[in-house]
């Protein structure tokens, strides 16, 4: 392999790590903020981030942890809300705190903002269920995230027949309706 190609792949792969890492660290505050909602949200997210072992994290990392923290944290409910009509049997606050952290994130990211592909956030999203779930958890996110895809195919579907027969409305998903 020639030499540009391969420090290309590493950087490549750096920054997916670094990507990964940021998901880590969300998902572990988004998981504190669960356990423990009456923390000062503030004060709670820069002691997070000065830990000790968070402490040599790249600016980058930690900024982008904290823009991913604050996205999912201001719109919860309508996560909470999508998460109540895929879920059969099994709402939010029955789930495994940290499979709830890690599905509220990967939902966000993945099919609200759309900043991955769908394929990359049910992998991202079974990665992180291996690396701080139970032994239960990747299969039991991969399910959630595979019911999700059907559900916003169904939706898009669903507004985009509408939207064909001049009837749509494009935020049936976010309103509930």
């Amino acid at each position: 392999m020639p030499k540009n190609k391969k420090n290309t792949k590493k950087t490549i792969g750096r920054k997916f790590e670094a990507i990964h890492r940021s998901r880590e660290l969300a998902v572990q505050f988004l998981y504190s903020l669960d356990i423990y909602p009456a923390q000062e949200f503030n004060s709670s997210l820069e002691l997070f981030f000065n830990l000790e072992e968070n402490a040599n994290d790249s600016p980058e990392v930690k900024r982008r942890s904290r823009d991913l923290i604050l996205q999912v944290s201001n719109r919860r409910n309508e996560i909470d809300g999508i998460l109540l009509r895929v879920v059969t049997g099994w709402t939010p606050d029955r789930m495994v705190s940290v499979d709830r952290s890690i599905l509220r994130l990967m939902l966000f990211e993945g099919f609200l903002e759309k900043t991955l592909p769908v394929r990359s956030a049910i992998t991202e999203a079974v990665r992180l269920g291996n690396d701080f779930g139970t032994k239960n958890s990747a299969r039991f996110i991969n399910g959630v995230m595979f019911k999700l895809k059907e559900f916003f195919e169904k939706e898009n579907q669903e507004n985009n027949n509408n939207n064909e027969n001049g009837n749509g409305n494009s935020d049936s998903i976010r309103s509930g309706e």
